[in-house]
Order: C-alpha cells, then sequence, then structure tokens
C-alpha cells in the first residue's frame, strides 16, 4: 500500500509546561487538497511545525510519505515546502533573487534555476514582476511569491499555514484556483486557515482539532453529512409547493421529519432512517401524489456549522 502523505500517531508536545498536542493523530491521503482547522490555540502551528521538521515533539511520530520527521529530518525536507503565515525577511531582494537564492540552497545548478525559478513564476503568474523588489508587492503578490519558494525543489507535499491570511477577495480566489492545479500535478496541499467557506468548497478531506486533539479526521462529505449516523438526510425540490407530496413522502417506511423549509416551501427536507426507503421511493412517491420534482439530493451541512459543533468555546485557559 502507498504511505499516506502524512500519518501522525499520538503526538504530544508541551511549551514550559503547558500542553498544546495532547496525543494527536490522524493521516492524510496522498494526492489530496486536505483543511487544517481549529480554534486558535489549538494547536495548528505547532503540529505543522513538527511536519516541516522544525520542533522536536515530546512523544508520538509524525511521518511524511513514510520518512520519520524526527529521525529523517533531511528525508522529509525532500519531500515538503514549508509556506508560514508570514512572509520571511529577504525584503530587498527582487522575486528572481529570492527564488534563485533557495533553488541554489536546495542544490540546484544555475543553469536548472533558471528554467525552475521562471517555471514556478509562471504557475503563480507572477513572471512580469521578476525584477520587482519584494518589499514593494501587495500583499497577495508576495503570498505569491512565497508559494513559488516552496515549489522551487518540487515537493510532493505544501504545508501551508494560512495562505490566503490578509488576502482581497480576488488574490483568495486566485490562489485557490493555484492550489487545485497543484493537486492536478499530483501535488498534496495540507492547509491551515480560518476562511472554512473555502476550504469546504476546496479540500477532499478534513482534519478538526480543538485544545490539542483531533475531533474529526476524514473525507469532506463525511463530516458535513448533516444527519446523526443513523439517519441520511435528502432535499426534494419541487415545482411549487405540494402539502399532498409533503404528507405522502412522510407516510413512508423509515421517514423521521419531512417538512417544507420555511424559505423556499417548494423544498422538503427529509430525514430518513438508515434502514428506511431509498431514494427511488421519495422521488415517487411525490410524483405519485401530483408534485413535479425539480431536484434532489443529499443535504450537507455548512463546514463552519460543522466546526462549531466539533469546537468549545471560549479561549483555551
Amino acid at each position: 500500500m502507498t504511505d499516506p502523505a502524512i500519518a501522525v500517531e499520538r503526538l504530544h508536545h508541551a511549551f514550559r509546561g503547558r500542553p498544546a498536542l495532547e496525543g494527536m493523530t490522524f493521516a492524510v491521503p496522498a494526492g489530496t487538497i486536505h483543511g487544517f482547522v481549529g480554534p486558535n490555540g489549538a494547536g495548528k502551528t505547532t503540529t505543522l511545525r513538527v511536519l516541516a521538521t522544525l520542533l522536536r515533539p515530546d512523544s508520538g511520530t509524525a511521518r511524511v510519505f513514510g520518512d520519520n520527521v524526527v529521525l529523517e529530518p533531511e528525508k522529509a525536507r525532500r519531500r515538503l515546502g514549508w509556506m508560514p503565515d508570514h512572509f520571511a525577511s529577504y525584503r530587498k531582494m527582487t522575486v528572481g533573487e529570492y527564488l534563485d537564492f533557495f533553488a541554489a540552497a536546495y542544490g540546484l545548478r544555475i543553469k536548472e534555476r533558471d528554467r525552475v525559478v521562471g517555471d514556478v513564476l509562471a504557475l503563480v503568474d507572477m513572471q512580469a514582476r521578476k525584477d520587482d523588489l519584494i518589499e514593494g508587492l501587495s500583499r497577495g503578490m508576495q503570498q505569491r511569491v512565497g508559494l513559488a519558494r516552496v515549489l522551487v525543489h518540487d515537493p510532493d507535499l505544501l504545508l501551508l499555514d494560512e495562505p490566503a491570511s490578509g488576502l482581497d477577495p480576488r488574490a483568495r480566489i486566485e490562489l485557490m484556483d493555484i492550489l487545485r492545479e497543484l493537486k492536478g500535478l499530483g501535488k498534496t496541499v495540507f492547509i491551515s486557515s480560518h476562511i472554512l467557506s473555502e476550504l469546504g468548497d476546496l479540500c477532499d478531506g478534513v482534519t478538526i482539532v480543538d485544545r490539542g486533539q483531533v475531533r474529526f479526521s476524514g473525507a469532506m462529505g463525511e463530516l458535513l453529512r448533516s444527519a446523526g449516523e443513523d439517519e441520511h438526510a435528502w432535499l426534494l425540490e419541487l415545482a411549487e409547493p405540494c402539502p399532498a407530496a409533503q404528507a405522502a413522502v412522510a407516510a413512508l417506511a423509515g421517514v423521521l421529519r419531512c417538512e417544507a423549509d420555511p424559505e423556499r416551501p417548494a423544498v422538503l427536507r427529509i430525514a430518513v432512517r438508515q434502514d428506511g426507503c431509498g431514494a427511488n421511493a421519495l422521488i415517487a412517491a411525490a410524483i405519485a401524489a401530483g408534485a413535479q420534482v425539480r431536484g434532489f439530493r443529499e443535504e450537507l451541512r455548512r463546514l463552519d456549522h460543522a466546526f462549531m459543533a466539533l469546537t468549545t468555546p471560549g479561549v483555551r485557559s
């Protein structure tokens, strides 16, 4: 079996006796975009620093494509690229000089560096800014340069800590498009962010952490299902409100609830036991009652709703 891009097991770490990570365990499949979310102080940046080989945990293991980040840090570093939430202090360099410097640090020869710098600038659409000083760039452009820097050694895994922080809406959308393109190139993207709505649209999976522990880790679809473990939730959209169709659906075996949406009366919200009737029966009952069906889909809750349900309020003491 292929090693996951990230495998974290029972990770513990404390700062001056104050626990930051308390048994953190999760895995990220290779070739996916995976969100990493949690309140302030939940342990996100600490985990990212451990994965980036910048912090040695007190106990537990963290692996990048099977390489232990503590025992084999050099091997892990070749496979990963780390982008912190603030730009490094190289502001007097031009964009090209900055990228060339890091390419040289990774051992690329001069001719190869020229090609690589051109390629990563093209990927983040910054070719025209190659000779500009970094200090004169906007926050969004600096984030693009930071992402280009992460890519100069062609890593398989990108660790991104709040890459969209401080960006305007257009810059955020463009950044998300770049991340999708990187996934298409076979990269694994592990992204910590507070912009939950964008992660919901972007990510294949998500890990939610709170107070140093994992509250959920898995596929995005699994998290966003609004019904409980023993039921399924569906949205049945009719051409117009139809009380007869609502009553017919509600009478089916295994249907727990069938309610018209208060804001959209022609949409029925249906909860069905896992062992109850199937989707075809729901649609057939509505049609038999005289309704015209326009749409039918599983109801998903938003990521922010799931986040609020899984995390605790207040600041960690």
